[in-house]
């Protein structure tokens, strides 16, 4: 036993294991999807819907917030506004029955495309680089609150859309686009 204790490799490979013992702690306290790897989807998220409509500068009420949960997925939400409001002036101080109208028809006319735009983005999120590190059997989730206004006739107008897909399905359809794409994405709206 002294013997072992005053070997020169013994003592120099001691601190070598703790080394390796503290590190390999460290290493999986580390998550699977970095926080640097979820903003780089949250910008790329936010720049393909901003410029939806031309008409509404302001579609994005807040930037894309994306989380990592271990074993289930990496998950997305953004705030979307489909329609501007009227515009309000000291001549017109509120919204016209005409111009509510009309701004219900526009945001329900806008709905089936933010449901393509938002099929789209979730493929190729799901096929981007910055998903690299989600395990291809784990979920990839987009969710879109629509922003309203008070006076709003809400009837018929979802205020939140999901889509989802595992990771591996979506980039299996992501080339294919269309049917296959729709058939590997379950939405629900609310």
């Amino acid at each position: 036993m002294k013997i072992l204790k005053n070997h020169p490799t013994v003592l120099l490979a001691v601190p070598f294991l703790l080394l390796v013992v503290a590190a390999s702690a460290i290493a999986s306290d580390a998550p699977r999807v970095p926080r640097t790897t979820l903003a780089a989807a949250e910008k790329s998220l936010d720049n393909r819907f901003a410029g939806l409509w031309s008409d509404n500068p302001f579609i994005m009420l807040g930037p894309t917030r994306g989380i990592y949960l271990e074993g289930y997925g990496a998950v997305f939400t953004a705030e979307v506004n489909l329609v501007a409001g009227p515009q309000i002036s000291i001549i017109m101080q509120s919204a016209t029955k005409q111009s509510i109208a009309e701004h219900r028809q526009k945001k329900l006319a806008r709905i089936p495309d933010l449901k393509k735009a938002m099929a789209k983005a979730l493929a190729d999120t799901a096929a981007s680089p910055e998903m690299a590190s989600v395990p291809p059997d784990e979920q990839i989730v987009l969710v879109a609150f629509l922003s309203h206004f008070p006076w709003e006739d809400l009837t018929g107008v979802p205020s939140q859309i999901m889509m989802q897909g595992s990771k591996r399905k979506l980039m299996e359809a992501q080339p294919k686009g269309g049917p296959a794409l729709e058939a590997s994405i379950q939405a629900v709206q609310y």
